[in-house]
């Protein structure tokens, strides 16, 4: 999960990796780092600029892919069962400040059973 420690230039980096140089200044001009990737889907492309709904899918695919998680929100209703614990963390480690930054894995496991 190195990539939580992504600043907006190393995602941008990444975006281009993928063949999307054009999208590079989306992501630096919105400050997305690579905590803020849990947030980046179909829903919020379009705020930063992204509207080519190929380019959007690729994207975003390749976000779930980089952070391990094969569900799509949309497809969730509330009746399902919990959602993938690394889902779960990702979204604790996308916020900031001392919590978010000792949260380990391990960690957020153990309170999640609790």
């Amino acid at each position: 999960m190195d990539f939580l420690q992504w600043d907006s230039q190393d995602v941008a980096r990444w975006i281009e990796s993928l063949g999307f140089p054009q999208y590079k200044a989306c992501f630096t001009e919105n400050f997305i780092t690579g905590r803020k990737l849990i947030y980046v889907d179909c829903n919020t492309l379009p705020k930063l600029g992204i509207t080519h709904f190929k380019d959007m899918q690729v994207i975003s695919a390749h976000v779930r892919e980089l952070m391990e998680i094969t569900e799509t929100p949309w497809s969730r209703s509330i009746a399902d069962p919990r959602r993938d614990a690394v889902a779960l963390f990702l979204e604790k480690k996308s916020r900031t400040g001392e919590r978010a930054e000792a949260l380990t894995f391990q960690r957020f496991l153990y309170d999640l059973d609790q």
